[in-house]
């Protein structure tokens, strides 16, 4: 008695699962047949039936050859070989179809047949249809570079000098890892041109670039700015906290600018950042994980500084992985006309003027003059040459006053070093920038074309005063 009910029980249980598998077949969209392994069909399903208008039921028993026309089942049960997304005519149409044998015990057991499309047309039609989406995917990536990204390629970096073409190798072998970069050189260089052409040639070129100048945000500020800060983590705080950084450079790179001005209470932290690619935000207790690419970048002799104490060994030795040492213009003379011809016709393009030229008497001076603001004091110098110019050309004459005495000066210098002549030049352009600008530190930076903490810096070197005498 008891046995008779579990028969009972486990049959109910097994026309269930029949039932379910014949729900299951006849639910999928396209036609299904399986047939055994000698071609007669054991599963028809109900699509398949309405597309060949045939009875599902009366297929089943029958050789899959008598069924539907052209099939390959039984061939595929001999070889045992599966046949993806191949064209089959049925009733003068193409569709595309696949044949699976299905395997137990090393033997092929049945055939699983489907149509994927009903008419090979469909297969075209999707191509198409991929291919826009691709195409769009493309034009979204495009955006997105130029609206969270960068500026700067290494096609922006002009110059014909041999530093300057293996600097490039070197930012472009830097741009296939993920090691940190310093980039060390003189203020006005570039430092942030190379550090955005290393970003957008890397992988990471569609995420955010984010710069961070180390040396003008405020000590106190700089924790907060750089991991971001809960809500209520300080008087003045955000309500809701903000996000850091290292936060908004996930994915990305940031670029850490002036980074020999980092407080040494600030370096550990960024060492363990740097390390572990985690942190916590100010007022926070949760850590906070960010996948990031360091850049960073100084004018400042950073050896120097660790053996003063004001810069860690360790922190140095994690960021110089790969180093960029950008030279000064007056190392790689070879470069400023081209460099003033490319800023001229950018400025000109800004304007909507035709081409400018560089008078022979304009391009002497420009080579002559040793630069200490470097490209960004000869970017400095051009915009102003061409807010008075009346023609095409720049002459002598639309260079300012110390520019045209260049050459003399050069010439009449012969006799003195090379480090003598760089300090009075360099001390010489202050004196007129500050006089231009009738002693305004910030608006005689600009002159300059140098960050006004760096211009504090040289005015306490040449022992300069920054008010009228």
């Amino acid at each position: 008695m008891q046995t008779s009910k579990r028969h009972q029980s486990e049959l109910k249980k097994l026309r269930s699962q029949i039932e379910m598998f014949e729900l299951i077949l006849d639910s999928i969209h396209n036609g299904v047949m399986v047939t055994d392994a000698d071609g007669y069909i054991t599963h028809f399903n109900k699509p398949y039936g309405q597309f060949l208008g045939l009875d599902p039921q009366t297929q089943i028993g029958k050789h899959c050859t008598a069924a539907v026309e052209n099939s390959r089942m039984h061939i595929v049960a001999q070889t045992g070989k599966p046949e993806i997304n191949l064209s089959h005519r049925i009733k003068g149409q193409d569709m595309v179809v696949q044949r699976i044998p299905i395997w137990k015990d090393g033997r092929v057991i049945a055939v699983f047949g489907q149509v994927t499309f009903k008419d090979v047309r469909d297969v075209g039609r999707l191509a198409k249809k991929l291919s826009l989406l691709e195409s769009k995917v493309k034009l979204y990536e495009q955006e997105l570079i130029n609206l969270r990204s960068t500026r700067y390629t290494l096609d922006s970096i002009i110059g014909n000098s041999r530093s300057i073409k293996q600097l490039k190798k070197e930012a472009l072998n830097a741009s296939t890892n993920q090691f940190p970069v310093l980039i060390s050189g003189e203020s006005g260089t570039g430092k942030e041109l190379f550090a955005q052409a290393i970003h957008h040639a890397s992988p990471r070129k569609i995420y955010p670039f984010v710069r961070i100048n180390c040396a003008a945000i405020p000590r106190d500020l700089l924790e907060s700015e750089l991991f971001g800060y809960e809500k209520g983590a300080f008087t003045g705080a955000k309500s809701k906290g903000k996000p850091g950084k290292f936060d908004l450079a996930h994915q990305g790179t940031i670029f850490l600018d002036e980074i020999g001005d980092l407080p040494l209470d600030m370096q550990p932290k960024l060492l363990r950042v740097l390390e572990d690619k985690e942190f916590e935000r100010v007022g926070g207790t949760s850590i906070v994980q960010s996948d990031f690419r360091l850049i960073a970048a100084t004018n400042q002799n950073l050896e120097e500084m660790i053996q003063q104490g004001k810069f860690r060994k360790d922190l140095f030795y994690r960021l110089n992985v790969i180093h960029l040492d950008v030279k000064p213009l007056r190392r790689r003379r070879s470069d400023i006309i081209p460099i003033a011809r490319h800023l001229l016709s950018s400025l000109a393009q800004e304007a909507a003027l035709s081409k400018v030229k560089l008078a022979k008497d304009a391009q002497d001076a420009l080579k002559h003059y040793d630069w200490p603001g470097n490209v960004r004091e000869l970017s400095n110098v051009l915009e102003r040459a061409m807010s008075s110019l009346a023609g095409e050309i720049v002459d002598l004459q639309d260079l300012p006053f110390y520019l045209q005495h260049a050459r003399t000066e050069a010439i009449s210098d012969r006799g003195s070093s090379l480090r003598e002549m760089q300090a009075r030049s360099e001390k010489e352009a202050i004196q007129r920038a500050l006089q231009e600008a009738s002693y305004n530190k910030a608006r005689a930076a600009r002159l300059l074309g140098i960050h006004r903490t760096l211009l504090y810096k040289k005015l306490k070197k040449y022992g300069l005063s920054a008010s009228v005498a």
